[in-house]
């Protein structure tokens, strides 16, 4: 049986307390999905987790599969004249049953809201709508055995981008979240506090500072401050005083090589699983046969360990 059958008695216990068990997930979890927007198909920290976890414990085995769609919401809204009136966003509610049946995870993590509140001021019909969709996917995901946890929001920094108001509506929504904890017993992770708090830091000495050029898309920075927290969930404390994912893997000495190689899969395999498993927000690049890329995804994870045994 599939361990996303099994995961079911496994979900009834609150993922924190796994910190104090096998690290970083329980044994029978291997196939990791990560749902999303543009900042998850960007994909850099997913790469930085899934750099790190390798590292530090090269004799475990997971497969980090990366499944954001750029422009999509769990909202289910979109503009007037999104992308210049080309297409609507996506709707995760679209894909969602394709994704699963396809990857079969073991454990999910989402990130949505950025996209989600359509880049206007907060207004109470949006906000509803963002908490039926993330509720909508928190059932769906849970019916099935299988744990997930959510990602609040990352930043919208208005001194880059456009939309006046709309850092309060991603703070609303993160706050939401965050609530859900105590109320629903959720498993959530603040990125939005970590990487809010870094942007008002360096502003303090240095007001041009900026991690997103557009106010949206983190740079490689913002990226590791989205990993950051999520490993520290997953018991990671002594990530927190890295400034950078290479000051985190400095104890490997083939540290680089590594993150260039799993970068190198990352990129390859979300192509092919979004192919796969079918969308319908048009202009995106088309996959290898999933077939073809998970063979080439082998023969990087050959070189990997390779480079883990010197």
């Amino acid at each position: 049986m599939h361990p996303i059958r099994l995961l079911c008695l496994v979900c009834l216990v609150p993922l924190s307390v796994w910190s104090n068990g096998p690290k970083p997930f329980p044994k029978n979890v291997h196939r990791i999905l990560f749902l999303g927007n543009s900042i998850t198909y960007g994909g850099h920290y997913i790469t930085d987790i899934e750099t790190y976890l390798t590292l530090k414990y090269p004799k475990k085995s997971f497969e980090f599969i990366n499944v954001g769609l750029p422009s999509e919401t769990v909202s289910g809204l979109s503009e007037e004249n999104h992308a210049g009136g080309r297409f609507p966003r996506p709707d995760l509610h679209e894909r969602l049953a394709r994704v699963l049946a396809q990857t079969q995870p073991d454990f999910v993590f989402a990130c949505y809201g950025m996209n989600d509140g359509i880049y206007l001021p907060l207004e109470e019909g949006r906000f509803q709508k963002f908490k039926y969709g993330i509720t909508w996917l928190h059932d769906e995901i849970t019916q099935l055995g299988v744990p997930i946890v959510h990602l609040t929001p990352p930043v919208y920094d208005e001194s880059r981008g456009k939309d006046k108001g709309y850092a309060a509506v991603l703070d609303h929504y993160a706050d939401w979240l965050l609530q859900q904890r105590k109320i629903q017993k959720w498993e959530v992770v603040d990125i939005h506090s970590e990487m809010q708090n870094y942007l008002t830091q360096r502003r303090k000495t240095n007001p041009e500072f900026s991690f997103a050029k557009d106010g949206v898309h983190p740079d490689a920075l913002g990226h590791w401050l989205m990993a950051k927290p999520v490993l520290a969930y997953l018991g990671q404390k002594d990530v927190q005083p890295a400034e950078t994912l290479e000051d985190a893997i400095v104890f490997h000495p083939k540290s680089k090589e590594v993150h260039k190689l799993i970068s190198q899969r990352q990129q390859l395999m979300k192509d092919a699983w979004l192919t796969s498993t079918g969308h319908k927000r048009p202009e995106m690049a088309v996959g290898l046969p999933l077939e073809e890329a998970k063979k080439k995804a082998a023969e990087i994870e050959k070189e990997i360990r390779e480079l883990l045994k010197k």
